[in-house]
């Protein structure tokens, strides 16, 4: 690949997952000198392998991670293992090296009780395990990395290379006539392409010293509920928007708490001169124009057809 200009290597981990390979993507279009590792290729657990990895990187961005919400609940020392102690490993390394680390966080540290956008510095306080696996992570950045490390929360991930739930919703389609969805949660869906150019803005900002440390919100604008998404989602595909219903939280218990409130705000983005993510019905749109998604729409109706 060609360099950046003298930025130096930007190392990916996590790479093989849903947001690894839409970054990969993004800093591949750019023609930036990179570096991608699988879980399977690096374990960020330990330490001789990722400082082994983060030797030469002038950023960092830590795709990988903890993602079970429901099988944290009961494996909550694993859990911590990848999204805590991974993550200190990453922190020092790239505290060694002098590299910059753009750490991938989640809204489930937020208590989710609110009723307006949470702001960058709100207080944290997380209802289930996972939640409490990310904050470990969280202030690991925070406390090894003060001048270089970013905690970048997103929520309600979707994209083409992983299970989410806008896929799900489209392949539910070809099977059931309706479908019951919660509508006491809100959030903010977000596309991992669109998440993958953000962090990539972001890292450049960082490498230049336009960007100070600290906390980013990296979800889409405005806010829905897991109807108001899929209701959209069956729309936007040419489905029956009605055969979505609306139900409560009660109504599909799980293992691990939800937060009611997922909502972020994003006031940080100003101090690096970019502007915050698009909003979420834009994304979706987008989103679903691309090959997995609308194969997966052409699915849905032709099997609703018969």
């Amino acid at each position: 690949m060609t360099g950046d200009g003298g930025k130096g290597r930007w190392l990916v981990t996590g790479a093989a997952g849903m947001l690894g390979q839409e970054v990969l993507a993004e800093l591949q279009r750019h023609g930036i000198e990179t570096a991608g590792l699988s879980r399977a290729e690096l374990d960020i657990t330990d330490p001789a392998a990722v400082r082994s990895a983060v030797e030469g990187a002038a950023i960092v961005v830590n795709c990988a991670g903890w993602t079970d919400v429901d099988g944290a609940e009961t494996a909550e020392e694993a859990a911590a293992a990848v999204n805590g102690t991974g993550v200190r490993i990453l922190a020092a390394a790239c505290a060694a090296t002098g590299a910059r680390l753009l750490q991938i966080s989640t809204d489930y540290v937020l208590p989710g009780d609110a009723s307006e956008p949470y702001a960058e510095d709100a207080a944290t306080g997380p209802v289930n395990a996972y939640g409490r696996s990310k904050l470990i992570g969280e202030r690991a950045v925070a406390e090894l990395l003060p001048q270089d490390g970013y905690v970048v929360r997103t929520a309600w991930l979707y994209g083409e290379h992983g299970p989410n739930f806008v896929a799900t919703m489209l392949k539910l389609a070809a099977q059931r006539d309706t479908l019951d969805v919660v509508d006491d949660q809100q959030g903010q869906p977000t596309w991992s392409v669109a998440l993958a150019r953000q962090l990539v803005e972001l890292g450049h900002a960082a490498l230049d010293g336009r960007a100070p440390a600290g906390v980013y919100h990296a979800t889409a604008g405005g806010a829905t509920t897991w109807f108001g998404l899929a209701r959209e989602v069956y729309r936007l595909c040419g489905l029956d928007p009605e055969r979505i219903r609306p139900t409560t939280s009660e109504s599909f218990v799980r293992p691990a708490v939800r937060p009611a409130f997922s909502v972020l705000a994003h006031d940080h983005w100003a101090q690096v001169g970019l502007a915050p993510m698009s909003d979420w019905r834009e994304q979706l749109a987008d989103a679903l124009a691309t090959p997995g998604f609308t194969a997966l729409a052409r699915t849905a109706r032709d099997r609703r057809v018969r």
